[in-house]
């Protein structure tokens, strides 16, 4: 039984993380982190949990917690990891690692140099549907891939309004806006499918200077990109054009992905209205035919196969696999280090106008 402590439970991962680990039973949650005692306490007793503190150095010291679970805001992420490596303790960090590559790099080298286990939720990659196309293209169902076109809403990042739990996103230094979060995982799951990116070309348009803070009368100021424009070349020689436009939400069509091979072109879009790409299933269709992932994609129980728990307690369960093994799981830090440095080549060539390559 793996013990786990999680820092932030009454955020995200209230609703995605706790009820993933929850599900698996080689997990046991035994600790919870928030900002303050109250909120902890609330937390703790909503889903059993026997410790509860106001401290993440102290959950992270605990001897009854194996494994730190990171769900705070990008810029917290370092403290907390820093603390879990101290204290010997594997961690999963939810993505962005660190709030740009310099900082992910220096989490990455210390994670390697403490030893421990050490992934990152990137869900995508471990999305059935996402799954389920890479090996229909390994096997050649649609030919040699020739292009890849991603268009995909980013909302609630990057429109005229912002709510105000999301105000701190509008500084750049806070590693959380449309290129960090949305274009990040988004990316990270069309890489999932086609192969890395090599090469990009990029635009980062900003098209509000201020964000009025929804239900207020307030206008706060922005720094953060409003939409993410992408041309690239893939690793196996095919182009990729991606488009994630900001907006004020709800989320409607979310994504269309298109494959466009020798053969055939794949076509991918939520099967369930207003899903964002890394969290759901997919309506999978070659030329006008569909095609259904079959259930041996499915490796989590029935109770969290929708919704943000479904892909999270797939990595669980790899995380778990990998401690059981003694080697890293995937995503690991060092994949998350390489998925932070795409995007400041995304943000370089943005300020320069030239084409960068993915170090």
């Amino acid at each position: 039984m793996i013990r786990v402590g999680v820092v932030g439970a009454s955020g995200w991962a209230d609703g995605s993380h706790l009820p993933a680990l929850a599900a698996l039973e080689a997990f046991e949650v035994t600790a919870v982190a928030t900002t303050n005692q109250a909120s902890a306490d609330r937390a703790a007793a909503a889903h059993g949990v026997p410790h509860a503190f106001a401290d993440a150095g102290e959950l992270a010291e605990h001897p009854d917690v194996d494994l730190v679970v990171v769900s705070v805001k990008a810029s917290g992420h370092a403290a907390v990891i820093r603390a879990a490596l101290k204290a010997g303790k594997h961690v999963v960090s939810e993505w962005p690692l660190g709030v740009d590559a310099g900082q992910a790099r220096e989490l990455t080298e210390a994670a390697v140099a403490a030893g421990v286990v050490h992934g990152v939720v990137l869900q995508g990659h471990h999305s059935p549907s996402a799954r389920f196309v890479a090996d229909l293209l390994a096997d050649g169902r649609i030919g040699a891939l020739e292009s890849v076109a991603l268009v995909a809403e980013g909302a609630p990042w990057g429109g005229s309004r912002i709510w105000p739990n999301l105000v701190f996103g509008l500084d750049p230094s806070e590693g959380t806006n449309i290129l960090t979060i949305m274009a990040g995982h988004f990316l990270a799951a069309l890489e999932r499918v086609a192969g890395p990116l090599t090469e990009v070309s990029a635009r980062l348009p900003r098209t509000h200077d201020r964000v009025v803070v929804a239900g207020t009368e307030q206008t706060a100021p922005n720094a953060t990109p409003s939409h993410v424009l992408l041309h690239g070349l893939l690793a196996g020689g095919a182009t990729a054009s991606v488009a994630v436009h900001g907006g004020n939400g709800p989320i409607q069509d979310a994504f269309v992905l298109k494959l466009v091979g020798s053969d055939a072109t794949l076509t991918a879009t939520p099967a369930q209205r207003g899903t964002f790409i890394h969290w759901g299933d997919w309506d999978i269709r070659i030329g006008d035919d569909p095609v259904v992932v079959p259930d041996t994609y499915r490796t989590v129980p029935t109770g969290v196969r929708s919704g943000p728990p479904a892909n999270i307690a797939a990595l669980y369960q790899e995380v778990a696999q990998a401690i059981a093994e003694d080697r890293q799981p995937h995503p690991s830090f060092e994949t998350a280090l390489r998925h932070h440095r795409l995007l400041a080549a995304i943000e370089r060539s943005a300020a320069d106008g030239t084409a960068q390559n993915i170090a």
